[in-house]
């Protein structure tokens, strides 16, 4: 029988290992990155909101020097200059570039982290590894199937590491509930998960067309991407309104979900993927994306279930965003906050809570917008993406597996759009037996854009 523990002395033991593993967090590796005597030289593509956030949590964990940054929003890149030159050892502002591809022209990067839009996720990724540097890209992979086989191709092409900004693989108090109830067998056999996300996260308005401002290179930021009618800046949140520019609240919020769920059963590709969904409710402004969605993504024994509102209210106000692994011995609820372990015998259940490293990294309570239970997980990301670059291995959230999960949601959007489930075969790259569905696996790129293939980096 599985030993007891109360909620007390959980609590405690939360509080005590806490503060060891913010202590040991650079001995887990080996390394000392902290106190490496040659600074990392660093850049920025994207200094938006969650792009500034990588780069602080790389700078608490690691000896750099951040030497460039890039946006096409003048006024963002000027305010990021500053902020960094506050944050960072030196005190120096980065050489501050419009466009992206002239500061990797420089050639003089070790790493570089991709934090602009989903649209330009896989360009950008494949041209810094052109440049000779490793990559922190932010999730998802790509917009489509096919930019993520090229980007795969490109990074066996050129042998540079990729950690992929999935970092629940490394949210501490997930890792924990992995080892000590998914791989203990406490769930015993898994057939069944449920995923979903009910925030109210989709942007319904409708603001008029307007002049684009001078500070802000419009025709730059959209890219490959159509030219919608400029109606206001698109930072934050405005540009996930449209699929344009990614694939919704599907492949911002799933993609997360279900990798984590594939990371703590140890599943590849789903299936089958199916999916039904579209705009029910939500119809008064100019989004596009799916107010309302339901996926399966089909394994053998064990079918995957996520869904997603952005209105009315969540199933279970506990885990509006979250993750349910159901076994014949239990069932296990997770999110970004917590977990919660329910046997279905006599077994006490088991709590267990995020952990906060606010002590050890007190600027983390001052930086504006800080999501601070996410901290602790995107620094351990990094520390691993550190020593993959160190020691020549793959990291945690490297690109083969970003992709399946990237993919899979895609490749859910395209079923509910074609009304039939989808079947994806990568070695040929093509969805079996629908000829349709294999066309869609590549968007059509703006023109003056030349949409990347795999075949290019072989």
């Amino acid at each position: 029988m599985h030993k007891k523990i109360s909620s007390l002395s959980r609590r405690n033991f939360i509080k005590g290992t806490s503060s060891l593993m913010a202590l040991s967090t650079f001995g887990a590796y080996g390394l000392d990155f902290a106190n490496r005597e040659k600074p990392l030289r660093v850049a920025l593509i994207g200094t938006g909101w969650y792009g500034k956030s990588d780069l602080f949590r790389l700078i608490q964990v690691a000896n750099v020097e951040v030497v460039s940054l890039c946006d096409v929003d003048q006024h963002m890149l000027a305010e990021a200059g500053k902020l960094v030159a506050l944050r960072q050892k030196s005190k120096k502002t980065p050489r501050l570039y419009a466009n992206y591809k002239d500061m990797l022209a420089e050639k003089d990067l070790d790493i570089v982290l991709v934090g602009s839009p989903d649209h330009w996720h896989a360009l950008q990724g494949i041209d810094v590894l052109k440049s000779g540097a490793h990559l922190y890209l932010q999730k998802p992979i790509s917009v489509d199937v096919m930019e993520g086989e090229a980007l795969i191709a490109a990074a066996n092409k050129y042998g540079k590491v990729i950690q992929v900004g999935t970092q629940r693989k490394s949210t501490p108090h997930l890792v924990e509930a992995k080892k000590n109830i998914v791989d203990a067998g406490l769930l015993g056999k898994i057939s069944h998960v449920e995923i979903c996300c009910y925030y109210h996260m989709r942007s319904n308005k409708n603001p008029p067309v307007q002049e684009v401002p001078d500070f802000f290179n419009y025709d730059m930021w959209t890219g490959p991407a159509p030219l919608r009618p400029f109606d206001g800046l698109p930072h934050r949140g405005w540009w996930r309104a449209f699929m344009e520019y990614g694939n919704g609240i599907m492949g911002d919020m799933c993609v997360h979900m279900l990798d984590t769920v594939r990371w703590m059963l140890d599943l590849g590709w789903p299936k089958r993927i199916s999916s039904t969904g579209g705009i029910y409710v939500q119809k008064n402004g100019k989004s596009n994306i799916a107010d309302t969605q339901t996926a399966i993504f089909e394994f053998d024994e064990l079918d995957c279930v996520w869904n997603h509102r952005s209105w009315g209210t969540s199933s279970d106000p506990e885990y509006p965003w979250s993750f349910k692994l159901y076994g014949e011995k239990g069932t296990l609820s997770g999110d970004v906050m917590k977990y919660d372990f329910v046997p279905t015998g006599k077994d006490q259940k088991i709590h267990g809570d995020v952990i906060y490293e606010r002590e050890q990294y007190p600027e983390d309570l001052t930086e504006k917008g800080i999501e601070l239970h996410a901290a602790p997980a995107t620094r351990a990301h990094m520390l691993d993406f550190l020593a993959a670059i160190e020691n020549g291995t793959q990291p945690i959230a490297n690109i083969q597996q970003a992709h399946i999960s990237t993919a899979s949601c895609i490749l859910a959007n395209m079923a509910m759009k074609l009304e039939r489930p989808l079947i994806y075969d990568q070695k040929q790259m093509i969805v079996m037996n629908d000829p349709e569905a294999t066309k869609l696996l590549q968007r059509s790129y703006r023109k003056g854009w030349e949409h990347p293939l795999p075949e290019m980096f072989r």
